[in-house]
């Protein structure tokens, strides 16, 4: 692929990350192992995930004027992905609190810190002129998210939202998306739908919300994904990988599917490519740490 251009608007956390060899219930204290600290938040690791598989990546953001906000930045600038929006308040950076069980599943806890501070006034049409794709997500304020989609749409780029953490959306944010990508509980919540129960259903329920987007992917881990648009509709089987921690897999699908677009390729093989590189993120520990190569995922695809 071509290197192309991918302008990321969202967060960046540091992620605290402990194993535990069962999630707690409700009132429960569960012993885990050693504390690990990884760069991570959705915006930014789908930001380090696009660089890495081929794109030229800006990214727009706010962290903390604090230690964890200076370590952020300095591993995106050393990924080759330009920071000059992402810009350090005197609040704390976000923080993610992560508990992994001994089958790579997770639960997670956001604090979002200077993340919640990023406006739709910090956006400027300027920032989305030379953009091919533009990747979002949750983890800023929705009214933000719906700004950068507006404003993505007028720069005449291919806006991508994940949308996660699951809420709501408004059809005015639905309207300026290009892509909707969301696993099963997300495309429920959106939908005003039950969860689905297998595959057959989650086509069904990405074909209704393909009615309000022009593409809607819908993710289901070891299952696969399942799509719907104007280009017809379909599944895509999942790579058989050993999963030791799934923190990122969603995220590194999203860069590898923003990368391959932004490259100019069709849809199914852009849904192939970020599929691949979600499979390989969940081989590794860690959120930033675990997404692969350009190098890698060609790998894995031949």
């Amino acid at each position: 692929m071509e290197s192309a251009s991918v302008l990321v608007v969202g967060s960046l956390n540091m992620d605290l990350v402990v194993p535990v060899p069962r999630h707690p219930k409700p009132g429960e204290t569960v012993v885990g192992g050693d504390l690990r600290r990884f760069p991570g938040g959705k915006g930014a690791n789908q930001a380090v995930a696009a660089a890495r598989l081929g794109a030229r990546v800006r990214m727009i953001g706010r962290v903390g004027a604090d230690a964890y906000g200076a370590e952020l930045k300095r591993g995106l600038e050393a990924e080759g992905i330009a920071t000059e929006d992402v810009a350090e308040l005197d609040v704390p950076t976000g923080v993610a609190l992560i508990s992994v069980g001994e089958d790579g599943q997770n639960a997670i806890v956001v604090s979002p810190g200077a993340n919640a501070r990023l406006w739709p006034d910090d956006l400027s049409p300027e920032r989305f002129a030379a953009a091919g794709v533009v990747v979002l997500q949750l983890e800023t304020p929705l009214e933000t998210v719906q700004r950068a989609a507006e404003l993505g749409r007028a720069a005449g780029a291919r806006v991508l939202l994940n949308a996660a953490p699951a809420q709501p959306l408004p059809e005015g944010l639905l309207g300026a998306l290009g892509v909707l990508v969301v696993n099963e509980f997300e495309a429920a919540r959106v939908a005003g739908a039950r969860e689905p129960a297998g595959p057959e259903e989650a086509l069904a329920l990405a074909r209704v919300l393909a009615r309000r987007v022009p593409v809607a992917v819908v993710t289901l881990g070891a299952r696969g994904l399942v799509w719907a648009g104007a280009e017809g509709a379909g599944t895509l089987p999942a790579f058989e990988v050993r999963a030791v921690d799934t923190t990122a897999a969603g995220d590194a699908f999203v860069g590898g599917l923003a990368a391959a677009l932004a490259a100019g390729e069709p849809l199914v093989r852009a849904l192939r490519f970020g599929s691949a590189a979600g499979a390989l993120a969940a081989t590794r520990p860690g959120a930033q740490p675990s997404l692969p190569t350009a190098e890698a995922v060609r790998s894995l695809l031949s």
